[in-house]
């Protein structure tokens, strides 16, 4: 699969003020990421912040995602230098980075995202050009600009993201609304007058500098859906696969 041409499908969207749709991988296993990989999503994110997945594991679960097309993106444990690394040089086509709060801070984890000259990642052979084999094409293409994605989860971020959305080569945001209510001293009460005005200042934001606004609608609701594309978000992680596998295995009590 040629990672760098569905990147930049999905920029082509994102930019367009299309939608892009896809999912989370917790759980360890190829056969569930061959499963996401082609259930017709643009990206699925193997998740180092909460899922129990190890740096090891992430060649093969990215190969089984890259069966079905798909871009296999990776939420780092934190915007470390290494964590990063790690995972694109296992073949993310880009990074989910989680607990932004400033724009400099952004700006470090996007320089080490990229090759030289764009940015200061280490250069070496590795799965994500297979080796050395595509060493050339993939130094001059994706090492210069993978996919980056900034969690927006606190209020430190919402007071500084005016800069944030004006750093290059952010592609879109998505927001925690957990940890962002949290830092708000409102933990988990999505209905207070508060956190909305918090989450409708983010995508005023959003439009205003032409960077996607994303969003996580944890348990599958086709409706609910629905009702966040007409709202505008336009990075939209649709459920797990933890959350898939307990839904459809609740025992329906017949």
């Amino acid at each position: 699969m040629n990672r760098f041409s569905q990147i930049s499908k999905i920029r082509k969207k994102l930019s367009s003020g299309l939608y892009s749709i896809g999912s989370w991988i917790q759980i360890p296993d190829a056969s569930i990421a061959e499963i996401m990989g082609k259930s017709g999503y643009d990206w699925v994110s193997v998740d180092l912040e909460h899922g129990s997945i190890s740096v090891s594991q992430l060649p093969n679960l990215f190969r089984a995602i890259e069966l079905g097309e798909t871009i296999p993106l990776a939420r780092v444990a934190q915007g470390s230098v290494k964590d990063c690394k790690q995972a694109l040089d296992a073949g993310a086509g880009g990074i989910i980075i989680p607990m932004v709060e400033s724009a400099n801070q952004l700006s470090d984890v996007i320089s080490a995202c990229r090759f030289p000259p764009s940015g200061t990642r280490g250069v070496g052979f590795s799965r994500a050009n297979i080796f050395g084999k595509h060493f050339d094409s993939y130094s001059a293409t994706e090492a210069q600009n993978p996919l980056i994605i900034a969690m927006i989860e606190h209020i430190n971020a919402v007071n500084d993201l005016e800069k944030i959305l004006n750093v290059e080569g952010l592609d879109a945001i998505f927001v925690g609304p957990y940890d962002l209510s949290a830092s708000m001293g409102i933990t988990g009460r999505f209905d207070e007058q508060l956190f909305i005005k918090t989450i409708e200042k983010i995508k005023v934001l959003c439009n205003e500098k032409n960077i996607a606004c994303g969003m996580h609608i944890v348990k599958p609701d086709i409706n609910l859906l629905k009702r966040r594309i007409a709202e505008g978000y336009q990075f939209i992680a649709y459920s797990m696969d933890s959350v898939f596998l307990t839904t459809a295995a609740e025992n329906p009590k017949v």
